[in-house]
């Protein structure tokens, strides 16, 4: 880890003012973060900007200047004292002085009022309505938790014998777009109680959205008004899911801001949970060593943990705005900065700083920052909730599949590089199914007994209405779709 620092990683006290010439965010000159550069190689960028910043480095954002915040030990103390570094936009003194770009991209998102941005009271109080709904959902054994979990489990068998019917009992997949986008989906339309007018509507336009096509501006208004009518027609006709049981935790939330509530969890639960697994996916099949000797292991659970720190599904986590003048890494941030706290380049400095001992250690893989950490971490019962997807999405296909390897070189894989997420548009592998295969079933010999019948993939059943609508996404509406 960098020694920038020599006393403390931050230095604050209640009336702690920048000495006069410190260098302002504003005054510095700044090199864009989003370049074909950092598409490529975001490693490389991260640690050329510690090497001539140190811990604490100044870049410009989409035209915006920001901090970046790159080692371990600064991220982490951004993360966890929000009395100095806050969530709330309204912070940011940039914003208040009215001089951001009209058209800044990232803004839109923040301007929502909604728990991941406020602050204090309000931020307790939400989390509160949050756990008190999700607690159903986090233990295995109450009815909700079991037949959620069951729910996971089905959703990936039934997708691995939707790719077998199309493709055979060995061929082509991209487990991105066909296994991990779907799966993720479908839990979403299960665990927010969508009827199925609602849910196929509403997975449709996330997909969409998530794609980053040409229709995902529209696509995400309309995914917001979908669940904007999802809290309305389950404050009718309350049931057993996670929107009625926000409700039952605070009845004063009005329909729109419910439908904020739900669509910000459905964009983390899909973009950021997908991300884990085709991350774990990919530590696996392209030979981390320490991923693979987990997983051969049975230690699924760990096996997330150590991908999860090799390769975290969200790059950056979410700005924080320094609520007074502060001294992080070599640079005084002045009060109403912007800051951006980087897992991934964290993660880097924390491998580096120990590779020996944190790598191959089961206790210490734990201190990836993933969930994020602090008072403003993924609440626990989301985050075991989340695990518990990843763990049976990545356990099933290699339970399902008797081998599996990547058909493109692993630094040839296109990612999705932005300000916050940094996820695989696609993971195409060649795959055999294992002959225990609940997704293949032979049927009995035609012809010489001493001949053996070739293997026939079929579905396990028949594919729900949501199934078959995303098979026609997925597979270009063949077999007469």
């Amino acid at each position: 880890m960098s020694d920038a620092v020599s006393v403390s990683v931050m230095e604050t006290h209640p009336f702690a003012a920048a000495p006069a010439g410190s260098p302002t965010l504003e005054s510095l000159p700044v090199e864009p973060l989003l370049t074909s550069e950092f598409d490529v190689n975001p490693g490389g960028v991260y640690e050329r900007l510690r090497s001539m910043y140190g811990p604490v480095a100044p870049v410009g954002l989409m035209g915006v200047p920001v901090w970046l915040v790159l080692d371990y030990r600064e991220v982490l103390e951004v993360l966890r004292n929000d009395s100095v570094w806050r969530r709330d936009v309204r912070h940011w003194r940039a914003r208040a002085e009215g001089r951001l770009p009209q058209d800044w991209p990232l803004l839109a998102g923040y301007e929502v009022r909604q728990t991941m941005f406020f602050d204090d009271d309000e931020h307790r109080h939400a989390r509160l309505t949050y756990h008190s709904a999700m607690r159903p959902f986090q233990d295995g054994h109450s009815p909700e938790g079991w037949e959620l979990r069951a729910a996971v489990a089905k959703y990936a068998d039934e997708l691995i014998a939707m790719l077998a019917a199309e493709s055979g009992t060995s061929g082509f997949a991209d487990l991105a777009a066909q296994y991990t986008r779907p799966l993720l989906l479908m839990v979403t339309t299960k665990l927010f109680g969508c009827p199925v007018e609602l849910g196929d509507e509403m997975v449709m336009d996330l997909w969409r959205m998530l794609d980053g096509g040409p229709d995902a501006g529209p696509a995400t208004g309309r995914a917001l008004g979908a669940m904007t009518r999802l809290a309305a027609h389950r404050r009718s006709r309350p049931g057993e899911d996670l929107t009625s049981y926000m409700l039952l935790a605070d009845p004063s939330l009005s329909d729109e801001q419910l439908g904020r509530e739900l669509f910000m969890n459905a964009v983390y639960l899909n973009d950021i949970t997908g991300n884990m697994v085709c991350n774990t996916l990919l530590e696996v099949l392209r030979g981390n060593a320490t991923v693979r000797r987990s997983l051969s292991a049975g230690q699924i659970g760990e096996t997330v943990n150590r991908a999860a720190l090799a390769n975290p599904p969200s790059a950056n986590l979410c700005f924080r705005f320094a609520a007074r003048d502060v001294r992080l890494g070599n640079f005084w941030i002045r009060g109403g900065d912007i800051v951006s706290p980087s897992v991934a380049a964290a993660h880097r400095d924390l491998i580096a700083a120990g590779s020996s001992h944190i790598v191959d250690s089961a206790v210490s893989t734990r201190a990836h920052l993933a969930w994020g950490a602090g008072p403003h971490q993924c609440p626990s019962a989301a985050r075991e909730l989340a695990g518990t997807i990843v763990s049976t999405a990545v356990g099933r296909v290699f339970e399902h599949f008797a081998r599996a390897e990547l058909t493109l070189p692993p630094d040839q894989l296109p990612w999705r590089a932005g300000p916050v997420v940094r996820g695989l548009r696609l993971l195409p592998v060649r795959y055999e199914l294992s002959a225990h295969s609940a997704a293949v079933r032979v049927p009995p010999a035609r012809g010489s007994d001493d001949v053996a019948a070739p293997a026939e993939a079929v579905p396990l059943r028949q594919p729900s209405r949501l199934l078959g609508a995303l098979r026609r996404l997925m597979f270009g509406g063949r077999k007469g779709d």
